[in-house]
């Protein structure tokens, strides 16, 4: 997958200004701390983002060049938005199903959270579903 894990095979947790910056990247092909700023999508002090976007590279989500203009580290997604919205969903959906009393919970409120943004959504659930289940019956089988 080429994200860095921890050792629990599990992606590094991530908050709300990590997330938001990625969010950002992934919207566009790079971008410097400045422009990341200057967009005014996001309200934080150039030092802030400057932490953010190291943490996030050495959490291995972000590639970085310098930039022989601004003298200033560009950053780009290591991978696509696929391999993001993975890693940062993955993550949480991970942590509440094992931490959920009862672990139906999640996935009642999954279910319920596609339906609201988009009942159509529900048909490629049930098919995400059973693709699942023919991969997991085929390695069951001798």
């Amino acid at each position: 997958m080429g994200w860095i894990r921890h050792s629990a095979g599990r992606h590094p947790q991530l908050g709300p200004l990590e997330t938001r910056l990625l969010g950002m990247l992934s919207q566009r092909r790079d971008a410097t701390v400045r422009e990341l700023l200057s967009s005014a999508q996001v309200d934080a002090a150039y030092t802030t983002v400057m932490t953010t976007l190291d943490r996030l590279y050495k959490k291995g989500f972000l590639d970085r060049s310098l930039d022989a203009v601004s003298r200033a580290f560009r950053y780009r997604l290591k991978q696509g938005e696929r391999h993001l919205y993975r890693a940062v969903l993955g993550n949480d959906l991970h942590h509440l199903l094992q931490t959920a009393a009862d672990p139906s919970l999640p996935v009642s409120f999954l279910v319920d959270a596609v339906t609201e943004h988009d009942p159509a959504l529900l048909e490629d659930l049930r098919r995400a579903v059973e693709r699942k289940r023919q991969q997991l019956r085929r390695r069951k089988k001798p």
